[in-house]
């Protein structure tokens, strides 16, 4: 494990390349960008911009919270652009309260996972890339679950389902083996 209070992303990022070997060269990738893309953090920036998600589990360490994302019709973790806001940790913890509606929800200040995919173009959009940043959240037992207009469905998931689920996102059952493996350290 590694101090849970870095102060900047740039200090996360170094923390978490030293704790989590197998994503040491993609943290590599993601401080080249924040150090060389002073618009890093503006999805305005068309090439790439920073974006950060929340691995959303229950406060029994068992389940996830996962959206049925209304644009691209699959199933995703809560998250969205930094929109200017350095601090990616927040912005995680926004986008998960925003699009589920769940209050008292709880952020680790450690970077839980790291994940660089495409955008692909859609309107007058180009494709481009997120730079996604994803921070553990918990949500308190008994909070009620909302939604807003960006998903189609909101649903908990048996961590160990989403880990077997062959044909969702890899980066979903890899934050899933890890939430629990960090739930049993």
């Amino acid at each position: 494990m590694y101090p849970l209070h870095p102060d900047t992303l740039e200090d996360q990022l170094v923390a978490f390349r030293k704790a989590c070997p197998a994503q040491a060269g993609l943290a590599d990738i993601f401080l080249e960008f924040l150090r060389e893309t002073p618009q890093a953090f503006l999805r305005e920036h068309a090439a790439a911009h920073f974006t950060g998600s929340a691995w959303l589990q229950h406060a029994d360490g068992e389940q996830v919270l996962l959206m049925h994302h209304r644009k691209l019709d699959r199933w995703l973790q809560p998250g969205g652009h930094a929109d200017g806001d350095s601090d990616l940790r927040a912005v995680a913890l926004r986008e998960a309260t925003e699009e589920t509606g769940l209050q008292g929800l709880q952020v680790e200040s450690r970077i839980f996972d790291l994940d660089r995919h495409w955008i692909p173009a859609r309107g007058t959009e180009a494709g481009h890339w997120h730079y996604d940043v994803r921070y553990r959240v918990t949500a308190p037992a008994g909070a009620e679950v909302r939604g807003n207009e960006e998903s189609l469905a909101l649903r908990w998931f048996q961590a160990e389902a989403v880990m077997a689920e062959p044909d969702w996102d890899a980066s979903l059952r890899r934050m899933a083996r890890r939430g629990l493996e960090w739930r049993d350290a």
